[in-house]
C-alpha cells in the first residue's frame, strides 16, 4: 500500500514538472511573439522616414495600385480609395474587397473617414496626396510612394516593407517575373513586332508610350515601339514618355504591326464613348495597316491602364498572350 502511494506521489510530481516546463515554454513563446509584434522599424519613402511599431493590422491605402499590392500579399485593407471605375471596386478585385470601407478617391481623400477607421498604417502617394501628408501622419504612421504610372513594382517593394511583409512582396514579384518569362517564351518571335497603344477619353485622345503601365510590360516582354512615334516624345511633351495628347492629323502615326486601344469611360461616360466612335470611324483610322490587317484590338482600359497594379498586370499578360497567339 505504501509502495502504491509512493508511486502515485512520484507520478504526480513528474506530471507537475512537465506542466511547469510546458508553461515556461509557452510563456517564452508568447513573450517572443509580443516582442516581435511590438518591434519598431523604419521605412524611408517619398516624404522622409516613418517609424512603424509592430506589424500593421488596420491599413488604409490611398492608391489603386497600392490596393492591388496589398491584396496580392494576402492583406485586405480596412479602408481604400474608390476604384476609378466600378461600384465601388474594379470587377477584378471586387470579391476581395467586401470588408473594406471607401475613403474617397485618389484625388479627393476623405480624411475624416480615414480617422474613423483607427488605422495603424496609411499608404498613399506624393503624386496625389502630398498636400495632406501632415494630416494623415497625425492619424497614423504614413508611407508615400513618389509617383504612380509604370512604377508599380518599386512601389510594391515599398509597401511590402511598410506592412512588414517583405518576403511575401518578393514572392509576388518573383511570380510576376516568372509570368513575364513564360509569356515571352510562348510568344517567341511575335515580340519582335512594333506595337502602338491608343487611349480615348472624353474629348481627348492619347498615344501611350514606354513609361505607361502597359508600356513597361511591353518593354519587359521585348516588344518594339512604333518607330514613327519616337519623334513625338520630346522634352517639351508635358507627360514625358507616359503619353502624348494628339489630334486627328496624327492618326497615321498611330500605326504599328499591332495596335491596342482602350477607352476611359467611367460610369459609361457618353462623351468618351463618342470620342472612341468618332476616331475609329475616321477614314484615316480605317486606313491604318494594323486596322486593315485585323491587328487592331480593343482591350480593357481598367486592366491595360487604369488599375495599374500587379493583379491587373498579370491579367493583362494573360489577355495579351491569348490575343497574340490567335493572330
Amino acid at each position: 500500500m505504501k509502495r502504491f502511494s509512493w508511486s502515485l506521489l512520484m507520478l504526480g510530481l513528474i506530471f507537475s514538472l512537465l506542466l511547469s516546463a510546458c508553461g515556461t515554454k509557452e510563456e517564452a513563446k508568447n513573450e517572443a511573439a509580443a516582442t516581435a509584434t511590438t518591434e519598431t522599424y523604419s521605412v524611408e519613402h517619398a516624404m522622409g522616414t516613418t517609424e512603424i511599431k509592430g506589424t500593421p493590422q488596420r491599413i488604409v491605402v490611398l492608391t489603386n495600385e497600392g490596393t492591388e499590392a496589398l491584396l496580392a500579399m494576402g492583406v485586405t485593407p480596412v479602408g481604400a480609395v474608390k476604384s476609378w471605375t466600378g461600384n465601388p471596386w474594379y470587377e477584378h478585385i471586387q470579391d476581395k474587397m467586401k470588408d473594406a470601407q471607401v475613403v474617397g478617391t485618389e484625388s479627393e481623400v476623405n480624411v475624416e473617414a480615414i480617422a474613423a477607421l483607427r488605422p495603424d498604417l496609411i499608404i498613399g502617394t506624393k503624386m496625389r496626396q502630398e498636400n495632406i501628408y501632415e494630416q494623415l501622419q497625425a492619424i497614423a504612421p504614413t508611407v508615400f510612394s513618389d509617383t504612380l504610372r509604370g512604377d508599380w513594382k518599386e512601389n510594391l517593394k515599398l509597401y511590402a516593407k511598410a506592412i512588414n511583409k517583405e518576403q511575401e512582396g518578393n514572392q509576388v514579384l518573383e511570380e510576376y517575373d516568372n509570368h513575364i518569362a513564360q509569356v515571352k517564351q510562348k510568344l517567341g518571335d511575335k515580340v519582335n513586332q512594333e506595337v502602338s497603344v491608343i487611349r480615348f477619353m472624353a474629348g481627348k485622345t492619347r498615344i501611350y508610350y514606354t513609361d505607361s503601365f502597359s508600356g513597361v510590360i511591353f518593354n519587359e516582354l521585348g516588344f518594339k515601339r512604333a518607330e514613327q512615334q519616337e519623334a513625338l516624345f520630346t522634352a517639351e511633351n508635358k507627360l514625358g514618355n507616359l503619353a502624348i495628347e494628339v489630334g486627328k492629323e496624327v492618326i497615321p502615326k498611330m500605326d504599328g504591326d499591332i495596335l491596342f486601344y482602350f477607352t476611359y469611360a467611367p460610369d459609361g461616360d457618353q462623351e468618351a464613348l463618342a470620342t472612341e466612335s468618332e476616331w475609329t470611324n475616321d477614314p484615316l483610322w480605317k486606313n491604318l495597316g494594323a486596322v486593315k490587317n485585323g491587328n487592331a484590338h480593343q482591350v480593357s482600359d481598367v486592366i491595360w491602364n487604369t488599375a495599374g497594379g500587379v493583379l491587373a498586370a498579370n491579367q493583362m499578360l494573360d489577355e495579351l498572350e491569348k490575343i497574340m497567339l490567335e493572330n
